[in-house]
């Protein structure tokens, strides 16, 4: 029979993995990744069947709150981008978020998503909208789902101020350059690419100084 061992005899265990600089952020604490690119075009053909008027606000619900694939500040992050980007943002948006999970085939996967059935859907109605365009019904309905989509933008907006709180730029920066876009665009009808290289140069410039940590 072996003689039980003492604790000296007891070899030390060896390092342990490297402990993390620090608990993760709270947004993204609970993120999760696609599955497959099977489930990528499943989620983005969802959501685009459900954008009637626009798709961003169904974008930010089913991938930041439902699916939990995007922090708030992510989905800024990517809509940011997409944004600047020559084409439609949230064309833009599932491009760069699909290649980022499995590269060139779940980027054609999310697009093909988001486009293929509404392409369809938007093909027949038009065929159908040739026919009934003077009808006072279908007008009245259009100019319906103008407002209804003026909403659902402005309460998608509201949403993503949220994320201003951590923002470089801060409250008064970002205020000032929604405002200083507002006026330029809605009000004195300049051009958008005018627009977006200009006051993004300075809000780039402003918070360059801010990370570097100066006063703008």
């Amino acid at each position: 029979m072996s003689e039980p061992r003492s604790p000296s005899d007891t070899p030390a265990p060896g390092p342990g993995p490297a402990a993390p600089d620090g608990p993760p952020p709270a947004d993204s604490a609970a993120l999760r990744q696609p599955a497959s690119c099977t489930e990528l075009f499943r989620v983005f053909n969802r959501l685009a069947m459900q954008g009637f008027g626009g798709v961003l606000p169904i974008a930010h619900r089913e991938l930041v709150e439902r699916e939990r694939w995007l922090s708030p500040a992510q989905f800024v992050e990517l809509l940011t981008v997409g944004q600047v980007l020559p084409g439609p943002n949230i064309i833009n948006l599932s491009v760069i978020f699909g290649d980022r999970c499995f590269g060139w085939r779940g980027a054609l996967a999310a697009s093909a998503g988001l486009l293929a059935l509404p392409m369809l859907i938007v093909l027949l109605l038009t065929s159908a909208y040739q026919q009934f365009a003077d009808h006072p019904m279908v007008a009245g309905a259009l100019r319906g789902m103008g407002a209804v989509a003026a909403g659902l933008v402005i309460a998608t907006a509201v949403k993503l101020a949220r994320t201003l709180k951590g923002n470089p730029l801060g409250l008064r920066w970002s205020a000032l350059l929604v405002a200083a876009t507002v006026l330029m665009v809605g009000g004195l009808r300049w051009p958008m690419v005018w627009v977006v290289l200009g006051l993004g140069a300075v809000g780039m410039a402003v918070a360059w100084r801010r990370l570097r940590g100066g006063q703008a």
